[in-house]
This record gives C-alpha cells, structure tokens and sequence, in this order.
C-alpha cells in the first residue's frame, strides 16, 4: 500500500497512519513524533511531582530546558502527517469520508482533553475552578495541547483542499502572513474584551494556552515539509538531502538564538522555566524550532531503520493520544493522589520514575496495539476455517 492510501485512524496530536511496506506507517514520522512525546512526558514527569524551584541547576540546564523542542515538534510533525496521509486523497472520491473522519477524531481528542483536565485537577482544585476550566472560563497546563489540537481538527480538515490546489510559491510563502496575523491582532486587537478567546487564538499572558493562529505557522511549514518527504522518502540520497536541510535550518536557529543570547545560561535557564512561551517570543521560539528541526532531521535520516532501533519511542510516537492518556493518569491520579509523592521525592527520583513511566507507556501502547490486531484477524481467520 502505497504513502497516500494510509488509513485515517489517529492519534490526537499526531493524525497519521502513513505507510510502509511491511507496518503501513511511516517510522520517521511516529520516531519524530515520538522525540516530542516522550520530552513532554519527561517535563511532565519531573514538574508534576515536584516545581520547577527545586529542580537542580542541571536538572533546569540541559535536562528541563531541552524538553522544550518537544511543543514546536509536535506542531510541526503534526502538519507533516496530514501532508503525507491526507493531503494527496482530497481529490480522491472518497475525501468527504476521510475529512469526516478527521473531524470526528477532533471531537474524540476534545472529549479525552475535557477527561484530563478533570484528572489534572482533581484533588487540588475545587468544583467551581474544575468546571469553570471545563467551560473554558480558564485553562488547565498539562493537558491543554490537546484542547488545541481538538480545535485544530475541527477546522483544518476543511483547509486541506484548498491548500492542494494552492500553488506551491504561495504556499513556501504562507507562514509568513499567518504569523504576522497572529502578531498584530495580539497587539492591536482586544478579542471583545474576553481574554479566553484571545488565548484560544494568539493566546494571552495570563493562560497557558495554544493560539491556533499563534501556532499556525509550525502546522503550515510542517505541512511543507510532509509534501516534500512524500517525495522524497524512498530514496536514499532524497531522503538524506532532506535530512541534511532540515539540520543546516536547525543549526542556522541556533545559531541565531546564540548571537542573540548575550549570556547563554541565565537565559536558557528562563527558557526551561516557561519563559516566552505563551504567547510565542522570538527567543524562546528559535530554541524550541531549533531542536525540533535537529530530532526532526536525525528522524528522517535514520528513517526505518533507525525507527526500528528505537522502537519504544516510535512506538509511543504511534499513539500520541494513548500517550497522553497513559502518563496524565499515571503523573497525577497514580503518583500524587494514590502514592502520595507529590513534592515529597528528589529530583533524582522523579527522574527514575519519569523513566519507568516512558517504559510503561510503551509497553501500553504496545500491547494496546497488539490486542487491536488481534481483534481485526479474528473474523478473518473464522471465515477461513469456515
């Protein structure tokens, strides 16, 4: 089965089954999407037990401040899989059916963000705050990329065809307008005085939000970057030539970052604190793109088999949204409220059980899977005995 007739069973945040000859996916992709998965399962892992105060000085610099690549990779990765899995078909007669499918996995992914919310906070928030979050009068952290990927899949479904038939140099150039959307209705526009709406879109100061316009620009140049690596992933030499693009962009942003830094550590040190995340700044946005292009190289490079030797991230990278599931469950309903461990355990420790967690997840998912199989062989297999 060939790239453009994979299936649109999704996970949240990742929206592709991409194929290849032997697993009908593409490793690159789920290795790519598995990087930022399990980088935001490690800052989960760590900040959900303890803040981010008592981390020590090299638990903020490198380990903390390098999750950061993982929220401009998922954006990115998610714009490659609809490039390579859905981009192609929506010429296809059947393309109502696969953007229906698209839209209903938004609603699935919107429904599983209003779960973990509930889960985030329960035992630390009281009712009203819960159901003020859950009718968007305020926000969650942890769980809150997920309510913008629910909203992300309730309109870019219907964008896709447009953007087919767009010609290719006004869509290399369609990052730059939407960015600079973002940038003056965050400046020049007061959304009807209701700040909630202005999260949601170019997010806000006071929420720790996804703007949909603020990251708009990441799906779009991911959307670019699938088209090409659907071309190009086959061969070899197209693939490395790609690779090797993508990480001279990588070292061309943090080259920038660099020269713009003055003193490196004390500003790293606020990246890893959150600082300039929401909304996007220059700064913290050319480190996270920076890395996320580098793992976003290293992916495409190794390809299959690299995806292969790191199969418990790739695995993890297939189900974002089991992912999602497994450690937010684990971090808060398991870890604090049944063991009781929250702000009661080391750095060092809340690392090793960070580890266990990534492992847990990929056995989960792996078994998960496997079950799934299981179940669609089975009428096959009766049918055959018949």
């Amino acid at each position: 089965m060939s790239a453009t007739e994979a299936t649109a069973d999704m996970a949240a945040a990742s929206t592709s089954r991409v194929s290849t000859p032997s697993t009908g996916r593409i490793g690159a992709i789920d290795l790519a999407r598995g990087f930022a998965v399990c980088l935001m399962i490690l800052s989960h892992g760590t900040n959900g037990l303890m803040p981010l105060d008592d981390f020590p000085a090299w638990g903020q610099v490198p380990v903390h401040a390098i999750t950061k690549f993982s929220s401009s990779l998922f954006v990115i990765v998610f714009g490659i899989a609809l490039a390579v899995a859905f981009v192609p078909r929506t010429t296809a007669p059947d393309w109502p059916q696969r953007r229906n499918r698209l839209l209903w996995r938004g609603l699935v992914v919107l429904f599983w963000y209003k779960v973990l919310t509930v889960v985030e906070m329960y035992g630390r928030h009281d009712t009203a705050a819960i159901v003020d979050t859950l009718l968007y009068r305020d926000f969650p952290s942890f769980v809150e990329i997920l309510g913008f990927y629910a909203i992300a899949l309730l309109w870019i479904p219907w964008l896709l065809p447009l953007w087919a038939k767009t010609p290719a140099m006004l869509r290399w150039l369609s990052p730059i307008p939407v960015a600079f959307a973002s940038w003056w209705l965050l400046h020049h526009f007061d959304f009807w005085g209701v700040p909630q709406l202005q999260a949601l879109i170019v997010e806000h100061p006071d929420y720790y939000t996804w703007g949909q316009l603020a990251r708009g620009p990441l799906i779009l140049i991911g959307l670019l970057i699938g088209g090409v690596l659907l071309q190009a992933y086959r061969a070899p030499r197209t693939r490395w030539a790609l690779a090797g693009v993508l990480a001279l962009v990588s070292a061309a942003l943090f080259a920038w970052f660099a020269i713009c830094a003055g003193e490196l550590r004390p500003l790293l040190v606020e990246i890893a604190r959150n600082t300039g995340k929401h909304p996007p700044q220059l700064m913290f946005m050319l480190f996270s793109t920076a890395g996320a292009f580098a793992l976003l190289a290293l992916a495409v490079a190794g390809g299959e088999r690299l995806a292969a030797w790191l199969r418990p991230i790739a695995v993890i990278g297939s189900d974002a949204l089991m992912a999602f599931i497994v450690h937010i469950s684990v971090i808060f309903l398991v870890l604090r409220e049944g063991m009781g461990l929250y702000q009661s355990v080391t750095y060092e420790r809340a690392l090793v059980l960070t580890g266990l967690l990534l492992a847990a997840t990929a056995t989960w998912i792996w078994l998960w899977s496997a079950m799934k199989r299981a179940l669609k062989r089975t009428p096959d297999t009766d049918v055959q005995r018949k």
